[in-house]
């Protein structure tokens, strides 16, 4: 078995190619998107009588959201031209597992989360597609590392998700190289981080009781009027869990992006994803390629 042939620019030139989302995986991400936005936000359209807007009803949909989230995961990997490959997998595990074991160290401790910068690196280098896979299984690993188990868990999945495939889906990613890519990592995770505590909280403002009624959820109120209660249950309650989220992932970037972003590429290089095997044999033999069929 030969390796991939070098390129004419030499061996220290093959740009680290992202893992791509094929067609299936697509189509499963843009409907886990739908549902999960209607998920997040159907308490604020729902009528003051449809019992839609208690907590009890929560948990259903919690279980409906599972197993949507774990379709996507399957559709990517199962996708023969586009998906991920047993290296990709195996990636995803290792990033997967880094993520979850770094959450706890700053979890509890005014929102500092060290896991909100790899995940930013992770998806700039490696894609939109892999991105959203490797958020959602990230904190379901963390989740049960944790003992984080419960009704929030799908939707932290989620806002974990669309984090890490908005890093992305930023533009640039084969040309954009030093202090100017640190910094446009930086402020996406400073704003996302702030992004990704405001979905969280609209989670569960709707069915968290015993606030004061100036900032409370009112079932089948104007939108407007919940909107400007939702604003301040956030500035009141969260605003400071975010931005020492948000500081710590701009500082991290800043400090250490460098190295990991080096790293990650190197190894998406060595892990040569796409990248054709061929077999050597004798001159009537066809060349197999991996994965598919001579021809």
């Amino acid at each position: 078995m030969t390796a991939p042939p070098r390129t004419a620019h030499g061996p220290h030139t093959p740009q680290a190619k992202a893992v791509r989302l094929g067609p299936r995986g697509v189509v499963a991400l843009a409907l886990i998107t739908l549902v999960g936005v209607a998920a997040f936000g159907w308490p604020l359209l729902a009528d003051e009588d449809s019992g839609l807007a208690h907590s009890q009803d929560a948990p259903w949909l919690f279980a409906a959201l599972l197993p949507l989230l774990v379709g996507v995961v399957v559709a990517t990997i199962a996708d023969e031209d586009d998906g991920m490959d047993a290296k990709a997998v195996a990636m995803l595990g290792v990033l997967a597992a880094v993520g979850a074991a770094l959450r706890p160290l700053g979890a509890g401790t005014a929102g500092l989360e060290p896991m909100f910068f790899l995940m930013v690196l992770s998806g700039r280098v490696l894609g939109p597609g892999f991105g959203f896979v490797l958020g959602s299984v990230t904190m379901f690993a963390s989740a049960l590392l944790t003992g984080g188990v419960g009704p929030w868990m799908p939707f932290q999945m989620l806002a974990m998700g669309w984090f890490t495939m908005g890093a992305g889906l930023l533009p640039g990613r084969h040309r954009l190289r030093g202090r100017g890519e640190l910094a446009m990592l930086a402020l996406y995770g400073f704003a996302a981080s702030f992004a990704y505590g405001t979905v969280m909280n609209l989670q569960g403002w709707t069915y968290i009781g015993g606030m004061s009624s100036g900032i409370s959820f009112h079932p089948g109120d104007p939108l407007g009027e919940n909107l400007l209660r939702f604003a301040a249950y956030c500035a009141t309650t969260s605003l400071g869990w975010d931005l020492g989220r948000a500081v710590l992932t701009t500082v991290l970037t800043f400090t250490l992006g460098s190295t990991v972003l080096k790293a990650l590429r190197r190894a998406t290089r060595r892990a040569a994803f796409e990248a054709q095997v061929t077999f050597d044999g004798s001159p009537s033999e066809a060349q197999v390629t991996s994965g598919r069929p001579p021809g």
